[in-house]
């Protein structure tokens, strides 16, 4: 989700839908049913994981939006897609009337992104069901099961995803978990300390399945391997 204004409408809207389906809600702070529509539109779109964006604009801040568009009464909502209007409705709607209107800019990333999305056991396993390579279902249905301490099944969950970064990621943290070692703390003395000890075989591999634990994400993931390899070559 972003806020859009006049000044980045094109680039946020128009540009972005030749990339991906825009949908575009016209709101004020003032609106009583803005306020009922807006947590329904945002919930199903962020399902999606992507395959829908939402814009907000904000009438009284953006009028040059609202007069492009003609708005006459709001909350008004705008599917944009390769520059055009594909799809529109006013008013607030239901859930399962929103549902509707965005799972037609997005056909088939609906029914497994919403599980995904749920991001609870169930909704995972469901979505491994029906699609045993969804890599991020799988992901995080292993992290959900290391959380609670169900380590085999984490490593179970992910053992077809050789070669996976983010599979990798959670094995790590299974692994140092299974040490009782965890990331919390003054993690960065001890990062520090085991590449100082990186001549050492077991110090260098603690040192990297803690960056693995981290992810790449992190920036010293990046920054320690590079200063590992400067070492080591």
């Amino acid at each position: 989700m972003s806020d859009v204004t006049d000044a980045t409408f094109k680039a946020a809207v128009i540009d972005r839908s030749h990339q991906v389906p825009v949908v575009v809600d016209l709101w004020a702070s003032w609106c009583g049913p803005c306020k009922t529509l807006g947590p329904i539109i945002e919930k199903v779109i962020g399902e999606t994981n992507g395959a829908v964006e939402l814009a907000k604009v904000d009438v009284d801040a953006n009028p040059e939006v609202a007069q492009a568009f003609r708005v006459q009464s709001i909350p008004a909502v705008f599917a944009i897609h390769e520059g055009k209007v594909v799809d529109s409705f006013v008013g607030a709607l239901p859930e399962h009337a929103v549902r509707e209107f965005v799972e037609k800019l997005a056909p088939g990333a609906s029914v497994i992104d919403q599980l995904v999305g749920a991001g609870d056991e169930d909704s995972l396993r469901q979505a491994l069901e029906t699609d045993p390579a969804n890599e991020d279902a799988a992901v995080a249905l292993a992290e959900l099961l290391r959380q609670s301490d169900r380590l085999d099944e984490a490593e179970a969950v992910l053992a077809p995803l050789v070669g996976s970064v983010a599979a990798k990621t959670v094995l790590a943290r299974v692994s140092l978990q299974r040490q009782g070692v965890t990331l919390n703390g003054d993690l960065d003395l001890t990062l520090e300390h085991l590449l100082e000890q990186s001549h050492d075989e077991a110090a260098k591999a603690s040192l990297l399945t803690m960056l693995d634990a981290l992810g790449p994400e992190d920036p010293r993931y990046v920054s320690f391997r590079r200063r590992l390899a400067s070492r080591l070559y």
